[in-house]
């Protein structure tokens, strides 16, 4: 259900987000997430509100062999529009022929280039948010996607962090590399790789960056667990749009709610016991034809987003592990039909972080690394073969 707040909400209201040819008329990007952001579960957010739904990240390498699981994963619906597509590659080379791939078989309108994943067995090959140090890779491989994806008015974006640590720290020249090699926008997660998903993120790093590029659009990400956590991002660095990942997790109402915030208006969703089932429900029988009509698979799927959905609701644990366990549709209904769909929204225990934060980790990197910004002989060899071994699809 939905329910209009009594008192006054600030309110943010920005422009369509201009990528090259796309507009994006609500500034609000679905972060790509690991075996979350497929077909189904952007549908489902698409449902709620507008904005830019990128799909789950794919290897350069692993598009370009045809691995079918890379197929999958950058499918998109009929009416999904734009199609975004987010790219993770460690090398030139293999970039160009990827985003070739994918412009001459026509499958994006829009490619997002991926060196913002903490997790180590990207780093230590020295991908994701490990890359940008080596500035000079950073900018052949994206300078190589805006050439490539140009051929056919593709924009190219940028998700970063703000570098391997705070000793470390790449985001301002990545940006400004970035938009002299032509991307459309850069997206910044205000954490460090070593922060991982810890601690708070930087907004004052996002505000830094905005203020640096004047020129380009700039999208903030880290901390939005709200819409009213968007407009305070927007008033406080003054970004051009929003990048919402961990936070619509079991929330893909998040994206009405910050539409509603980003067209001034101050109803919100407040869903209690009822609504919560059938969108979870919606969301299991969406992972059906995702799977191709796998239903075991697809249940095996939802199980990690029930307790997401449930975070502060009045769910018992025994019924919380036969839902986690959950082997058909059926059962999965039989299960929510035990639950009091009369209860309504439970506040303040249902909002904040979702999933784990975790503490700062050590950040796997390649050997020597750290030395110089510039490849030695032994790391050009390294990131020739390290696509092979990071799995995309």
């Amino acid at each position: 259900m939905t329910e209009t707040l009594n008192n006054p909400t600030r309110q943010a209201l920005l422009p369509a987000l201009k990528l090259g040819p796309i507009t994006v008329d609500t500034p609000v990007v679905l972060a790509p997430m690991a075996g979350i952001t497929n077909t189904a579960f952007r549908r489902l957010c698409r449902e709620y509100g507008g904005g830019l739904y990128v799909n789950e990240m794919v290897t350069a390498r692993a598009l370009v062999e045809r691995r079918p699981e890379s197929l999958r994963i950058i499918k998109h619906e009929p009416d999904e529009v734009p199609r975004s597509v987010q790219l993770y590659s460690v090398d030139p080379v293999t970039t160009g022929h990827a985003v070739r791939m994918l412009v001459e078989e026509d499958r994006a309108d829009h490619i997002d280039l991926n060196f913002g994943c903490p997790v180590p067995k990207v780093t230590r090959k020295g991908g994701g948010s490990a890359l940008p140090w080596k500035i000079r890779l950073f900018e052949s491989i994206v300078a190589t996607a805006v050439r490539e994806a140009s051929r056919a008015n593709i924009p190219v974006t940028v998700k970063m962090r703000k570098g391997v640590d705070d000793d470390h720290l790449t985001y301002r020249e990545a940006g400004r590399v970035a938009r002299d090699s032509g991307v459309a926008a850069v997206a910044l997660h205000g954490r460090t790789a070593r922060q991982h998903y810890s601690g708070q993120a930087d907004w004052d790093a996002i505000r830094r960056l905005r203020d640096s590029l004047p020129d380009l659009p700039v999208l903030g990400n880290g901390d939005i667990w709200c819409a009213e956590d968007a407009v305070r991002m927007v008033e406080q660095t003054g970004v051009d749009g929003v990048v919402v990942g961990r936070g619509c997790q079991g929330r893909p109402w998040l994206f009405g709610d910050l539409q509603a915030a980003f067209e001034g208006r101050e109803d919100r969703y407040r869903p209690g016991v009822e609504m919560v089932c059938r969108t979870l429900l919606h969301h299991a029988q969406l992972l059906i034809p995702y799977f191709d009509g796998d239903e075991r698979k697809a249940m095996q799927d939802i199980r990690k987003h029930v307790a997401w959905y449930f975070k502060g609701y009045p769910v018992g644990s025994a019924l919380r592990t036969q839902l986690v366990t959950v082997e058909s549709l059926q059962q999965l209904q039989d299960l929510l039909g035990q639950l009091d769909q009369s209860l309504g929204y439970p506040g303040e225990a249902a909002e904040g972080p979702r999933g784990r934060a975790g503490s700062p980790k050590k950040v796997h990197l390649p050997q020597d690394w750290l030395a110089s910004q510039e490849l030695n002989a032994d790391q050009q060899e390294m990131i020739q073969a390290a696509e092979v071994d990071i799995s995309g699809g």
